[in-house]
């Protein structure tokens, strides 16, 4: 926790959980510990990079008040994971029943009298364990000046071990396939021999009424019938 006699913050540092390409927040609470109202304003060292939610406002006695730091998307990744932003933040006392909108950057001009209130916030970088560093050729500032924001074995082991389970479920499937094919293949075997057999008494029947001169029996027709619905079971199950 940074304390002033105005403000706390907590906590004392900003830290950042930095991911490439993913844009991060993480929270600020302001705690005035005095009967008066208190009026603050948030200044960063790099605008562009970061957003501040709100940047000002009024904390009533004994009260606190979050804020949001956002950090846009990065790149690259600072060397050894070290930033030099910082952030400052102002404090002043002002008039009750003062509101955010009556802020003016005149109350934090210390040049026109005012007592200001300042306390410095670092950032700070935190690797995740999976996240690889990059390097990026980024030199220190020859100033500080204030503005209105893997590893490597276990993702192996991992892997591999997924394969190796992913091998074991395609080799069950394998066997169950193969004994279904199996089943299928008897079955369509016998379905066929069956057919045959009825194949062999139709053309028995058809000889037979070509000799007698006679039509076609009520058994042809139930043998046709019969050897169409075993076709169609063997081309189905097949």
């Amino acid at each position: 926790m940074s304390t002033g006699e105005l403000l706390s913050s907590e906590p004392s540092e900003l830290k950042f959980p930095f991911e490439l390409k993913k844009q991060i927040s993480c929270s600020l609470q302001l705690s005035n510990k005095t009967d008066n109202y208190v009026a603050f304003k948030v200044k960063t060292t790099n605008p562009k990079k970061y957003c501040v939610r709100p940047n000002t406002g009024v904390v009533l006695p004994r009260s606190t008040c979050d804020v949001i730091v956002t950090m846009q998307a990065q790149k690259e990744a600072p060397p050894d994971m070290q930033c030099r932003d910082k952030f400052l933040l102002q404090s002043v006392k002002v008039n009750d029943g003062l509101t955010a909108n009556d802020i003016t950057a005149e109350m934090f001009n210390k040049e026109a009298g005012n007592v200001v209130e300042e306390c410095k916030l670092k950032v700070v970088y935190i690797s995740p364990p999976s996240t690889a560093q990059e390097g990026s050729e980024e030199g220190p500032s020859p100033g500080v000046s204030f503005s209105d924001g893997k590893h490597a074995n276990a993702a192996e082991f991992a892997s591999g071990a997924r394969a190796f389970t992913e091998g074991l479920e395609a080799q069950e499937i394998s066997s169950e396939e193969k004994a279904l094919m199996t089943k299928l293949t008897e079955e369509k075997n016998k379905a066929i021999q069956q057919s045959n057999k009825l194949r062999r008494e139709l053309d028995l029947f058809k000889r037979e009424g070509s000799k007698s001169g006679g039509g076609v029996s009520f058994m042809f027709v139930m043998l046709i019938g019969l050897l169409g619905i075993i076709m169609g079971y063997i081309m189905k199950k097949w």
